[in-house]
């Protein structure tokens, strides 16, 4: 329940064709979940709403293909800057809506214009080879077009950053994009757009909608739509792959995850444990790459167990305006609900619920989204807990014979989005790196986050699509490749 007071932020709008409009549905509050109270409201986009943007993009999109590319990247490198420049504004803003806390939204923020520089290289990303002398007297030659109008719908737990796993790419290889944010916290993306809106990309190139459900059909059913990207839950994942595909459209779509961490007795048990715990409880577990399942060799069980356990209790839950908050509110009182209902299913389920922070308390902050780390030992693969996504602060042990025990456990989720070793063992790395069955590996890291310039992987359950966000992947993603064969009889 929100209180309700003046609110600090206003009403969200939309930004179509180089204006700024009110989207013309009743929509929601924007509630900050250290507190209750209501900071802004968002309106929800119609199908008329989202055919404006569509067709603006359209227009604009004929224009803005035959910019020359070293054109079409000037207003990034200017949006580079201009984020650099209001970084910590967005930070804070981020952490009001949001949660997270200040180290969060500032790395968060950081990766996101990691992309945006990535992005300014496309110039070389976009060129598709050349062969002279491919035939008798011919030569061939592969060019990459743009589409047209490109939409991408994101999640609340990144809005920062996974907006410009796509929107940098698409209008630098000559697309006109939309995005459709998360409703639940949509205050940075709409102060992003006033940076694009400033960087200079001409009116309709890049244009922002916010609503929910109804606004994401309008978009998937739209004939002027060519592709969608899409990062969520699985079970709307796979309703998105579907319901684009059937409409001809392009997409991508990033589904759950349940990652997994293994440790082996020749890691280094202080350091996997420090990077385990963080992995799990950064974000207040919300984040795709959480690893959220340790699977820990039984010559070392019960020393990793106490290391976590000790690691676990140096965490400070509160507000993420606080510098020392390491656990920030989750996103809603739903969310926080519903990750009290999965603790309590691990508990009847069997597990060993060995830190339960169910009853944290944060005075400052009465009516806030606040649960605190949750730790469970003798965890066992078929429970529910070990194979759902949570998305909170929840982090579960099991023991495993050997390494090949725990990269069989690892491989039996649905999912396969992430998953970290830690070991002192060239022989298990090799075999982690060949057999484990997940797209983003890391050796010795707690948390497997791709840089800009590699894409973002993720298989099974985890995605749905051929092309994956991030780097060269989404270039092909944005472009068609034509080749063009050239012969000239009299040469």
């Amino acid at each position: 329940m929100s209180t309700r007071t003046e609110l600090a932020y206003g009403t969200v709008q939309n930004y179509v064709n180089g204006k700024w409009v009110e989207p013309s549905e009743e929509g929601m509050d924007v509630l900050n979940p250290a507190t209750g109270e209501a900071i802004a409201s968002v309106g929800f986009s119609s199908e008329e709403d989202v055919d404006a943007a569509v067709r603006a993009g359209q227009e604009a999109f004929e224009k803005w293909r035959r910019r020359p590319v070293e054109e079409r990247i000037q207003p990034l490198f200017e949006l580079k800057q201009l984020l650099e420049d209001h970084q910590e504004e967005l930070a804070e803003l981020l952490v009001q809506e949001h949660g997270k806390t200040l180290a969060e939204a500032r790395g968060e923020l950081r990766r996101g214009i990691e992309n945006v520089e990535v992005a300014c290289g496309i110039p070389t990303l976009m060129q598709a080879g050349h062969v002279e002398n491919a035939a008798p007297g011919i030569d061939e030659t592969a060019v990459r077009q743009p589409l047209g109008v490109f939409a991408a719908v994101t999640p609340f737990n990144f809005p920062g950053m996974i907006p410009m796993w796509f929107l940098p790419y698409a209008v630098a290889s000559g697309n006109s994009f939309i995005l459709k944010p998360s409703e639940q916290d949509p205050l940075v993306p709409q102060r992003m757009f006033e940076l694009i809106e400033a960087a200079g990309f001409p009116e309709g190139v890049v244009q922002l909608v916010n609503g929910s459900v109804d606004t994401v059909d309008a978009i998937l059913e739209h004939d002027g739509v060519e592709g969608v990207s899409f990062v969520g839950s699985t079970p709307v994942a796979r309703t998105i792959y579907e319901k684009a595909a059937n409409n001809g459209k392009r997409v991508q779509a990033q589904g759950g995850a349940k990652n997994h961490v293994i440790v082996t007795e020749t890691a280094d048990l202080e350091f996997a444990a420090e990077k385990t715990v963080g992995s799990a409880l950064a974000c207040s577990g919300e984040r795709c790459l959480a690893n959220d399942v340790a699977v820990v060799e039984e010559s070392v069980y019960e020393e990793f167990v106490d290391l976590v356990v000790q690691e676990s209790e140096k965490q400070v839950v509160g507000s993420g305006l606080d510098e020392e908050t390491t656990v920030g509110p989750l996103i809603t009182e739903e969310h926080e609900e519903r990750v009290r209902n999965y603790v309590e299913t691990g508990v009847q389920e069997g597990a060993e619920l060995i830190l339960d922070g169910r009853d944290v308390e944060v005075p400052e902050y009465p009516n806030g989204n606040f649960l605190g780390p949750c730790l469970f030992r003798d965890m066992t693969a078929d429970m529910v807990i070990a194979r759902e996504e949570i998305f909170g602060p929840v982090l579960g042990l099991m023991p495993a014979s050997d390494i090949d025990e725990a990269i069989d456990i690892l491989n039996s989720s649905d999912y396969g989005n992430a998953a970290s070793l830690f070991t002192g063992r060239g022989a298990d790395a090799r075999k982690f790196r060949h057999d484990a069955e997940a797209g983003n590996l890391a050796v010795n890291a707690g948390t497997a986050a791709p840089m800009a310039f590699f894409h973002f992987g993720g298989e099974k359950q985890s995605f749905f699509g051929d092309l994956h966000a991030q780097a060269e992947d989404v270039v092909r993603f944005y472009t068609d490749e034509t080749v063009y064969i050239e012969r000239w009889p009299d040469s």
